[in-house]
């Protein structure tokens, strides 16, 4: 996740990655006759993707585009910004270690199809094909999930209360019920949030409800019922979660 009012002091970001695709082949014939027919051995046959349509996630060429990119395609490596192995060193850039990969690859096709704003993001998801996000998504959601803390100690009972009760007046859910009581998410459908920056969760919390972010009719309607206090509480409470 990112919000763009928050990166314009960084010119470049990173996403990208390269496609590997290797197929081995072989195939070996016996000598048959009428009364002792040796088997010919079958051909290797590549993998096919657990769902069609989707490509087969490679962790390791993830890996290697995430940390080094692809200059022929002028991919850069999200490393730059989002740090070794996703442990992103500052608010700005979100913590992408042990994130669930479907929920990866989903905001890297947002950010290409439009449909999340983020003018750096958008930019580099252009270059990147649905092979290269599921490889990315592959590599980071292997990694060790972020830790952190939250640092506001006059907050943390309001955070905590809305995290895992909701405010019932205002019809807020409560947040555990989707990101699971530890922040841990829910695969394929809600994001780990555990861990996660205050600053970064606090910035998202706010493009939802400003309209700015777009890509969640679930969390728009959500914001939309925050107040700014209310959003910073429960951002520092989920920064502790693990």
């Amino acid at each position: 996740m990112r919000q763009s009012s928050q990166i314009s002091k960084l010119t470049g970001l990173c996403a990208g990655f390269a496609a590997l695709s290797i197929f081995a082949l072989s195939s070996v014939s016996g000598t048959a006759n009428a009364t002792d027919a040796a088997p010919m051995a079958p051909a290797a046959e590549a993998k096919a993707p657990a769902v069609p349509g989707k490509p087969v996630s490679d962790p390791a060429a993830g890996e290697a585009l995430y940390n080094v990119g692809d200059s022929t395609r002028g991919v850069v490596a999200c490393i730059t910004c989002h740090g070794p192995k996703g442990q992103s060193a500052v608010g700005t850039w979100p913590k992408l270690a042990g994130q669930h990969s479907a929920y990866i690859a989903k905001q890297l096709h947002n950010f290409k199809e439009g449909a999340r704003a983020n003018a750096i993001m958008m930019g580099m998801a252009m270059s990147l094909t649905d092979q290269d996000m599921a490889n990315i998504a592959a590599f980071l959601s292997k990694q060790a999930p972020s830790q952190g803390v939250a640092q506001n100690k006059d907050t943390i009972d309001l955070g905590q209360s809305i995290y895992r009760g909701g405010i019932a007046s205002k019809g807020v859910p409560a947040c555990a019920g989707c990101h699971s009581p530890n922040g841990a998410g829910i695969p394929a459908q809600y994001p780990r949030q555990g861990g996660q920056w205050a600053e970064y969760s606090n910035a998202q919390l706010l493009a939802f409800r400003e309209g700015v972010r777009k890509n969640s009719a679930q969390m728009t309607i959500i914001a939309t019922k925050l107040s700014d206090q209310e959003m910073k509480a429960v951002a520092d409470y989920m920064a502790g979660l693990h």
